[in-house]
């Protein structure tokens, strides 16, 4: 039973997490972790977003751990991320390291681990709340425990913590069968919705607006969770993606500033956004860069458009991939302060700095950006 007195220390706490959109300044940020990273136990859902030949490979390997030169490249240069954020004076947290290729087990499925390398997907900051949710991959069902010691922080401090409905994960919630559609196809997903499924990397957060895009790990019921669970307050807006593999929003719709929001050409047909949009600045990202490294063509996870899977630090700055130098130009054409950095080889492990990172408090306060 909660006392008078401990209920008044509750109420005097000021919550450590507080973050309302992409873009106000960045003041702490969870980047995640390489150690014990192991290739995705094979399942539909995680080869339906990879081309059939890479989908075959990922099933032999499935269970192992990924090749430490692999590993060992991508680490330097998330340390390097991390290091340059410290210095920019971001407070970073990192979860537990974590052995993935542990097996476990529900009542209905056995599985192993995936990584913890990127906080993004599993973890929803919305204002003072941090919502844990309801991934679709089998191999990532308890991925969020390497983050409970920083989850029971943040909420001993005053955070609102929430855990989205534990998904079954039962052969009921995949498509028999599923075959990716063809360009001139209609669109359909690997996802029935037998139960709320979501990641949350298919959101980004605009004040009291969010944006989604549904995909082959977030359904129509778990938009509709999330869109009940923040009430009327909020407004959570689906942008059309014309992505035949749909997965994660952030290399196809991404806020960069109050009123800029840039979007991928090849997945999004302006026409269509959302009327809420009309007064915004839709900057169309640049054809990316060619990557000529072999290995990463073999092992990224990720299409091409990662070039857009950027952080920003505050309205004007934003962290950049240094390869993809058309990304870097572009940038700085509509006016923000590029600060290029490394994170090419983190693509086998699930994409980039928006990717590898979790926003856990921004400088500001929750409005709203639209009429």
């Amino acid at each position: 039973m909660q006392t008078p007195s401990t209920a008044a220390a509750a109420d005097s706490l000021v919550s450590p997490v507080s973050s309302h959109n992409e873009w106000d300044p960045l003041e702490e940020i969870v980047v995640g972790r390489l150690e014990g990273a192991t290739i995705p136990t094979g399942h539909p859902v995680v080869s339906c977003n990879v081309p059939r030949w890479a989908a075959r490979l990922q099933g032999l390997a499935a269970g192992r751990r990924y090749p430490r030169t692999l590993i060992r490249r991508a680490q330097r240069e998330l340390d390097q991320f991390a290091g340059l954020l410290r210095s920019l004076g971001v407070t970073v947290t990192r979860p537990d390291a974590v052995e993935h290729r542990r097996p476990f087990a529900t009542p209905d499925w056995s599985a192993k681990g995936f990584c913890n390398t990127c906080p993004r997907d599993s973890l929803l900051v919305v204002g003072d709340e941090i919502i844990e949710t309801p991934m679709a991959w089998p191999c990532r069902y308890f991925e969020t425990h390497s983050y409970r010691g920083l989850l029971k922080d943040y909420f001993r401090r005053g955070a609102r913590w929430t855990a989205a409905p534990r998904p079954q994960l039962t052969d009921e919630l995949y498509e028999r069968d599923f075959r990716v559609p063809g360009p001139d196809e209609p669109m359909r997903y690997v996802l029935t919705e037998f139960e709320p499924v979501f990641d949350a990397a298919d959101f980004v957060r605009a004040g009291y607006d969010l944006f989604v895009t549904r995909s082959n790990v977030t359904n129509a019921m778990g938009i509709e969770w999330l869109r009940r669970h923040l009430g009327p307050r909020y407004r959570v807006h689906e942008i059309e993606s014309r992505c035949r593999t749909p997965m994660h929003i952030d290399t196809t719709f991404v806020l960069l500033a109050p009123g800029k929001v840039m979007v991928n050409p090849e997945y999004i047909d302006v026409d269509r956004l959302p009327e809420v949009l009309k007064s915004w600045d839709v900057l169309v990202a640049p054809e990316p860069d060619p990557i000529h490294d072999p290995l990463l063509k073999v092992t990224s996870m990720c299409g091409k458009w990662l070039s857009m899977n950027v952080l920003m630090l505050d309205e004007k700055r934003v962290v950049v991939e240094r390869h993809h130098t058309g990304m870097v130009r572009a940038l700085q054409q509509w006016g923000f302060e590029t600060i290029p950095c490394e994170l090419l080889h983190y693509a086998p492990f699930g994409g980039s700095f928006h990717c590898a990172t979790l926003d856990v408090r921004r400088r500001g306060e929750a409005q709203s950006y639209f009429p």
